[in-house]
């Protein structure tokens, strides 16, 4: 058994899968292994494993990339087949070719050598940009499985059919976080310095100051936020960050969580990206309203708990 579990098992290398019933709930890459022994000789094996976008975290940009006028779903599928088209770096994720609708202008240095993750991220995190994930299925005819660069624009939605959850009911209980730390009423981007003669002093680009006056006017206090893009030298991309940032920092996103029980409801990963109807009645609230399910985590039956699902919501 263990010479089994050592060959199978190879850090950086090893791809996981989890199946439940007929449905693949979950793939990606063993990155971690520890193995342990307690008092009474008993071996256990603790593994850690990122979902394949974790991949493009180990991948780095080494050549020059260029795009003018280009639609930012091509410029995203163009750094994956980048990544996936060297000796080595084909870990099978396939693309579709349906767009966005937008139009970019970027020009990705080597010298910087950023990861593909980090492209991929900043892409999207721009004014009207877009959510991106490496998603797993099984493919219903041939039963492989299938990993794919799913893209969403503004957000990735499913056309999963809308399911009602209710508290008391399935719902068997719910965390609400309000933070008040990241919300801004001003901001301003930083960008790489431009400055290309040496006998000057280098100063960074700089976004347009964004103040929300209506904020401020209705009893908001002044609350300054910031953000860092060393490698963006364009003004326009660099305005393009700040607007996406500062829309977030003023309405900052509330991810509630709910816990389902999986024995009174059907749930699957499929249900990430769609839409559901959630009614919470008690003290607190008289809630009945639709969410966008962004996470889901599985907490397996005990003695005396049933298997539940962790849901993570925010508004669709």
């Amino acid at each position: 058994m263990a010479a089994r579990i050592r060959a199978a098992v190879q850090p950086a290398r090893t791809a996981l899968w989890i199946e439940r019933g007929r449905y693949l709930w979950w793939g990606g890459i063993l990155w971690t292994a520890t193995v342990t022994s307690d008092a009474r000789g008993f071996l256990s094996m603790a593994v850690g494993a990122g979902t394949f976008d974790s991949y493009l975290d180990h991948r780095r940009l080494l050549d020059t990339q260029t795009a003018t006028g280009v639609d930012q779903f091509d410029i995203a599928r163009g750094l994956v087949d980048y990544a996936q088209r060297v000796p080595g770096g084909d870990i099978g994720i396939e693309c579709d070719d349906h767009l966005s609708g937008i139009r970019r202008d970027r020009v990705y240095s080597r010298y910087d050598m950023p990861t593909i993750r980090d492209l991929l991220s900043q892409l999207g995190s721009v004014d009207g940009g877009f959510e991106w994930r490496i998603a797993v299925h099984r493919d219903p005819e041939t039963g492989r499985r299938v990993k794919r660069l799913q893209l969403g624009h503004p957000a990735i939605h499913s056309s999963t059919t809308e399911i009602v959850l209710a508290h008391p009911g399935p719902v068997l209980a719910y965390a609400w976080p309000v933070d008040g730390t990241q919300r801004a009423t001003s901001w301003q981007s930083r960008g790489a310095s431009t400055n290309s003669n040496q006998t000057t002093q280098s100063v960074p680009l700089l976004s347009a100051a964004l103040v929300a006056d209506d904020d401020i006017g209705a009893g908001w206090p002044r609350l300054d936020g910031a953000s860092d893009y060393s490698t963006v030298e364009d003004q326009g991309v660099l305005d393009a960050h700040a607007r996406a940032d500062f829309a977030t920092a003023r309405r900052p996103h509330t991810i509630p969580e709910i816990t389902v029980a999986l024995d009174r409801t059907e749930l699957s990963p499929a249900l990430l990206g769609s839409t559901i109807r959630l009614r919470i009645r008690d003290l607190w609230h008289h809630l009945d309203e639709r969410y966008r399910i962004v996470g889901l985590s599985i907490s397996p039956p005990e003695r005396g708990r049933p298997e539940t699902a962790k849901l993570y919501l925010e508004v669709p």
